[in-house]
């Protein structure tokens, strides 16, 4: 299959070298240059559990995708806020059949893909693998993880069990949601959670585990999730949730991992994705008549840490 990984961050990373690993032809898409052109020279060097990999693979400037590049599938690993820009970048590599599967973090991002691929070839899901960028062209993958997808377009559910058996066959463990908009908000609470206590905290998922205040924050937060998901026709199941948020402190399975908000703005000064994670519940919230004090205070609190490091 060829497969086109549009955000070749570190998550695209993991995804591109596992396809590519299990016999695809892969394309890997990126908007940072020093970061293509790294792996264009040097290969994509990765630390995968324990071990260093050196993967040629194809790889180009999202703003130089040409028509020539042609694909049977995209899948979309952008940052939240890069995901329009990308699509209109890539536009040449869409066509009437190609499938475009959606991984990013965050809410709502069908409303700006369906605006460049027809409904009946979009498919949305959420991962629960983990990744780090180590710099240009260097990623360290370690842990295990898994997807959960769904199509979007009506009587496609056929398709969407023959992709996810596709990627299970690279090892990335994908199985087929008919209800994939609860595994969204069920990870977004994860994101919700792990991403901006981390990152306010400078701490790995272990280390806000051991914290005195950690469950009373994970579990209010939560419940905001929960209660704007409830304004959707959503029904999360809080202890379930909480207790799912709460593996992530296991230092023995991801808890040593620094979530992607951190490694973008404590290691990288890069923005981060707060606006489409717990300031998507805050927006929400006010739109429901729903109160989000939490959400609303960490969404506040990392636009402050932003500004504070000058990051733009």
């Amino acid at each position: 299959m060829k497969i086109a990984i549009a955000g070749a961050g570190a998550m695209g990373s993991r995804f591109g070298l596992m396809l590519h690993q299990g016999g695809n032809e892969v394309l890997l898409i990126d908007g940072w240059a020093d970061h293509v052109q790294q792996i264009k020279e040097h290969g994509l060097k990765a630390d995968f559990n324990g071990e260093e990999v050196v993967e040629k693979l194809p790889v180009v400037l999202q703003s130089e995708v040409g028509e020539e590049d042609q694909v049977d599938l995209i899948i979309l690993f952008t940052k939240a806020m890069q995901l329009e820009k990308m699509l209109t970048d890539i536009r040449p590599l869409i066509k009437e059949e190609t499938e475009v599967l959606c991984l990013l973090n965050g809410i709502g991002h069908e409303d700006i893909i369906e605006k460049f691929v027809p409904m009946a070839n979009i498919y949305i899901g959420n991962t629960m693998w983990t990744a780090g960028l180590e710099g240009p062209g260097k990623v360290k993958l370690f842990g295990s993880g898994s997807i959960e997808l769904q199509n979007l377009g009506e009587g496609k559910e056929e398709q969407a069990k023959a992709l996810a058996e596709k990627l299970s066959e690279s090892g990335l463990h994908a199985k087929f949601s008919d209800n994939i908009h609860y595994s969204i908000y069920r990870k977004a609470c994860v994101n919700g959670t792990m991403n901006g206590l981390c990152t306010i905290l400078d701490v790995n998922m272990a280390g806000l585990g051991q914290t005195s205040t950690a469950h009373k924050m994970v579990e209010t937060i939560v419940r905001e999730f929960a209660a704007v998901a409830e304004a959707e026709n959503i029904h999360l199941d809080i202890p379930e949730v909480i207790a799912h948020c709460e593996s992530c402190f296991d230092p023995e399975t991801i808890g040593l991992h620094y979530p992607s908000m951190y490694q973008d703005l404590i290691k990288n000064h890069r923005l981060t994705e707060i606006d489409y994670i717990n300031g998507a519940v805050s927006r929400k919230g006010k739109k429901y008549g729903i109160a989000t004090p939490y959400c609303d205070f960490l969404t506040e609190l990392i636009h402050a840490k932003e500004d504070s490091l000058q990051v733009k």
